[in-house]
């Protein structure tokens, strides 16, 4: 029952009937009209009690010097003003220190979604093969070293190494690789992955909690409880704030024998600005920010930003749009390259791997007709045949080619070597039993990447490449935007080192990726930036701002507004304490009473709200 009358008493509405109380009290008291009980009453139990309530756990629970917080300073303002019959100065304290502290609630919520949405990846059961037969279980009754059956579109259930079959395995969830990786005898896969196309038996090797998947869910959750929460302002200069107000308060008395005056420099000294300074600031950021498409979860992480000397950016998906298209057509002598489209075109037109639908739709965008196949077959991890007018057309991989008689010359050969070094992916076309070509495809480069790495570099901000795809494509894509810290074949757990690595060399790292394998990385990282539009659900939820326009070009926006912020904020504390001190000393010399110092206290509270709100509208690209 306690508990839920604290919780209304910190709720939204019951505040603003707290401010209502008050503004009524206000006016009663100028227009000389006595009321058999004063509404400040009302302010001081609806916003006072849960700081008596927070003041009491903090002496009791915390340890040294973190005893001593804002709320105690408050309270023992608003015990000594009402001990003096002050009771609007009592609950205008209570009422700017309970409406401060909504604000900061509402600027620091953190989605928690992230990982139960992760936990969903984890397949629930797994084909297992025995003496009598294939029988579907649990993925809990799965032991090491079963046999198990994972059919095309199933997900693999735990980590193992292909027995028997070829396919494709689509493991973009632990590795963020953009295209499926061929996987024959010998091989591992990774628990949560996908079967593009064959059917493969494997052997379990790491099953439970020690699979891939079960270890990236891990990663997270550590990741999240290792992030020390940000401690606040107010109750850091609360240590010295609270000693000294007594202090010179109990001295003031002293001299002076005037409890009005103590009393009244109890009230100034109240932190209710400094209180404000932190929340509103980052407030008016956040709004700023909505307005360019960025969201920001999080104070914390915005004043991280504008620390932040590294920059971790993932490569598929957001150094680059994670969509493969051709790059490259290269054709044998006397072969037209319309014709090398339109044959492959024709063979891929059935095939759904991501390469040959890429390669139909740039058939369609050059609008090559293409002859409809009259046969067709796929050898998962290999390449696929199909007979086109009475020929056959063969396209894969160069080994395919050389297992179907077909010769590659030193020419040809030359190329594919030239276009592998570049990370691309390529495809070998044969025709009538003769090599007519390569077409090479890769991902996209983002427009405004290149610009970024070297604004950022003109802020002093070092760019890393941290990415699950091959060295290849890695040092390829870095090159072009000119990183030269390149890191690649990362699982995620690998991200997470990396990230920890330059933490460990007291950088302020930000980390920037769109999938589920970034996750880990985005909570380790002092700074997480998912790709909003295009990115999972769980690398959203994961980080602490979100680019809902996928635009790279936010990131040096995001650290000048975050830059601006802090300076803002700093800027009202040193304000609001300026305002304390002259409050003092006109309370010292008994200019000002406890009312008329919580108004002027009050005032230098709506001065910091209004130097918050220039953040709102000031232009930072």
């Amino acid at each position: 029952m306690a508990k839920k009358i604290l919780h209304f008493l910190k709720s939204v509405p019951s505040t603003v009937a707290g401010g209502v109380f008050l503004v009524i009290s206000f006016i009663l008291s100028h227009r000389g009209k006595e009321v058999f009980i004063d509404p400040a009453w009302m302010t001081v139990v609806l916003c006072g009690v849960p700081l008596l309530v927070l003041a009491f756990r903090r002496l009791i629970d915390n340890k040294g010097i973190s005893k001593i917080s804002s709320a105690l300073l408050i309270s023992v303002a608003m015990a000594a003003a009402i001990g003096i019959g002050d009771l609007f100065a009592a609950g205008e304290v209570a009422f700017i220190m309970a409406l401060g502290e909504i604000l900061e609630d509402m600027t620091t919520d953190r989605a928690k979604k992230g990982l139960g949405k992760l936990m969903a990846l984890a397949p629930a059961q797994g084909r297992r093969l025995t003496e009598d037969g294939e029988a579907l279980v649990s993925a809990e009754e799965i032991k090491k070293d079963d046999v198990l059956r994972v059919l095309p579109g199933e997900a693999v259930p735990v980590d193992g190494v292909i027995l028997c079959g070829e396919t494709s395995v689509d493991q973009s969830v632990i590795t963020g690789e953009s295209l499926p990786v061929d996987k024959g005898i010998g091989d591992t896969v990774f628990c949560g992955t996908i079967n593009r196309f064959g059917a493969v038996d494997i052997r379990a090797t790491e099953v439970g909690e020690d699979s891939s998947l079960q270890k990236l869910i891990r990663l997270v959750k550590e990741a999240e409880h290792k992030k020390a929460p940000m401690a606040r302002i107010a109750d850091k200069a609360a240590s010295y704030l609270v000693p000294a107000a007594l202090l010179i308060a109990v001295v003031t008395y002293l001299v002076t024998k005037d409890i009005v005056r103590a009393v009244t420099i109890l009230v100034v000294f109240c932190p209710c600005a400094l209180v404000l300074a932190t929340p509103t600031a980052i407030m008016a950021a956040i709004g700023q920010a909505t307005k360019h498409g960025v969201i920001i979860k999080s104070g914390e992480a915005l004043e991280n930003m504008g620390k932040v000397d590294v920059v971790a950016m993932d490569k598929t998906g957001t150094l680059t749009y994670g969509k493969l298209t051709v790059s490259d057509c290269f054709t044998a002598s006397g072969m037209e390259e319309n014709l090398l489209l339109s044959l492959c075109a024709a063979a891929e037109a059935k095939s759904e791997h991501p390469i040959g639908k890429a390669i139909v739709s740039r058939a369609k965008e050059k609008k090559i007709a293409y002859s409809e196949t009259e046969a067709f077959s796929m050898i998962a991890g290999k390449g696929i045949c199909a007979v086109a007018e009475g020929k056959e057309i063969l396209c894969g991989h160069a080994e395919f080619l050389k297992e179907k008689g077909i010769l590659i010359d030193s020419e040809i050969d030359g190329k594919l070597q030239d276009l592998r070094k570049e990370g691309k992916a390529v495809v070998l076309v044969a025709w009538n039993q003769q090599c007519i070509g390569i077409i090479a495809l890769s991902d996209t480069l983002r427009p405004e990447a290149k610009g970024v790495v070297e604004t950022l570099r003109a802020m002093k901000t070092e760019t890393v490449l941290l990415t699950g795809d091959s060295p290849g494509a890695a040092a390829y894509f870095a090159q072009k935007v000119g990183i030269c810290d390149v890191k690649a074949a990362l699982l995620p757990a690998d991200k997470v080192k990396a990230v920890e690595e330059k933490r460990a060399q007291s950088k302020t790292v930000c980390m920037i990726g769109d999938g589920v394998n970034d996750a880990p990385a985005l909570k380790t990282a002092h700074v997480g930036i998912a790709m909003g539009s295009i990115g999972s659900d769980i690398a959203i939820d994961a980080a602490d701002i979100a680019l809902m326009h996928d635009d790279l070009s936010k990131i040096p926006y995001i650290k000048r507004l975050a830059m601006a912020t802090v300076r803002t904020i700093k800027c009202s504390i040193a304000l609001s304490m300026l305002i304390n001190i002259v409050a003092v000393v006109l309370s010292v010399k008994g200019v000002l009473t406890p009312t008329t110092g919580a108004l002027v206290h009050n005032a230098g509270s709506c001065f910091v709200i209004l130097i918050a709100a220039l953040l709102y509208d000031r232009k930072f690209e």
